[in-house]
């Protein structure tokens, strides 16, 4: 993460979310704090990053997301070159250890 998103305001977010304990209290707290679109934007991210995990074509992904090729580009940019926290989370959900 950049210098600039390290804060003590985004330890606090980040803090908050650790203390979610369910699927309901997810959606609790983030309707609150996002707007529709900001949560649909989210979703559509993470469905891009398992999807492209997934081997799926950019044209499969755009049509069954809705996610413009340039949305996917930048997601597959992260995957590739980002931080790894896509495949931190994807490897978890899949029941794999962290250096699975």
């Amino acid at each position: 993460m950049g210098k600039d998103l390290r804060t003590e305001a985004a330890d606090r977010l980040f803090d908050a979310v650790l203390t979610l304990k369910s699927r309901e209290e997810c959606y609790r707290f983030f309707e609150d704090i996002c707007t529709v679109n900001e949560l649909q934007a989210l979703s559509q991210r993470f469905e891009v990053a398992h999807m492209l995990r997934n081997h799926q074509t950019y044209m499969d992904i755009a049509e069954t997301t809705g996610a413009s090729t340039a949305t996917i580009s930048r997601v597959n940019r992260s995957l590739n070159y980002g931080h790894d926290g896509y495949d931190l989370v994807l490897r978890r959900l899949r029941g794999e250890s962290e250096t699975g």
